[in-house]
């Protein structure tokens, strides 16, 4: 189901008061280490406050190198072409149709890519993998599938249909990566935090997406990062890795 309308609907219920009422339960099923977060004095005002609630801390420790950006489940390609083996073998993941743009395509058509699904029990504050200069972010309107592994094995074409936002962060030693945040069903809304054209560290917070789940995808150009060895051999073996925001998963080299 394209979902747009549950999805609003959805959005604007967990703004609501009586939301609230949801959080402790919803902490309880998912088992949410809540040690981890910044609780506003007299609670969370709705469950939304709640779902892009903030990290203490530290509680994040950022890595060497590059680092994901966000808390979920990752999967990696040292070329964009390797996701055919993730995925559906026939369900092609078509560049041009992903950033509505074709000359950028084009730039990234032999490149490396990562993909990192979060779930709604996930921390859903979202950062910057490495140091560098944001871009200002393109939006690109679209629906609100499921990005669930079943969705996604049936049809990857999902990620050139639903709604997504990018930028192209400029760097010192990996190029030009574009990072693009991805909407899912019951996605209410993709907020972008980060100032654009200012400099930006890793682990820097970029953004939040509002209730539902979600989906982070990061392109890289040619030659500019070689993912970690256990990341390319869960993939390899079509399973997603979970990882934490943070935690190292790349450096700077050549991608196999």
């Amino acid at each position: 189901f394209k979902r747009k309308y549950l999805s609003q609907f959805s959005g604007w219920l967990a703004n609501t008061k009586w939301s609230g009422g949801k959080i402790d339960k919803f902490i309880d099923e998912h088992k949410v280490d809540m040690n981890d977060y910044i609780i506003p004095e007299g609670g969370y005002k709705n469950f939304n406050q709640f779902f892009y609630r903030k990290l203490h801390e530290n509680k994040r420790p950022i890595g060497k190198d590059l680092v994901s950006p966000a808390d979920g489940k990752i999967v990696v390609f040292p070329t964009i072409n390797c996701c055919m083996e993730f995925y559906v073998k026939d369900s092609s993941f078509n560049l041009e149709t992903f950033l509505n743009d074709k000359t950028l395509a084009q730039k990234y058509e032999d490149g490396s890519m990562l993909i990192i699904r979060l779930a709604p029990a996930d921390y859903h504050r979202f950062h910057f993998p490495v140091d560098g200069i944001p871009t200002e972010t393109k939006k690109i309107k679209g629906f609100y599938y499921s990005v669930s592994p079943m969705a996604l094995q049936q049809n990857m074409r999902i990620f050139l249909q639903n709604k997504r936002e990018y930028c192209t962060l400029k760097t010192k030693d990996y190029g030009d990566v574009l990072i693009c945040d991805v909407g899912a069903t019951l996605t209410g809304s993709i907020i972008q935090t980060y100032t654009p054209n200012q400099a930006v560290k890793k682990g820097d917070e970029k953004g939040h997406f509002a209730f539902g789940g979600s989906t982070v995808v990061i392109l890289f150009e040619k030659g500019k990062v070689q993912f970690d060895a256990d990341l390319i051999e869960n993939t390899k073996n079509g399973h997603e890795t979970a990882v934490r925001m943070g935690e190292k998963i790349g450096t700077f080299g050549y991608a196999q």
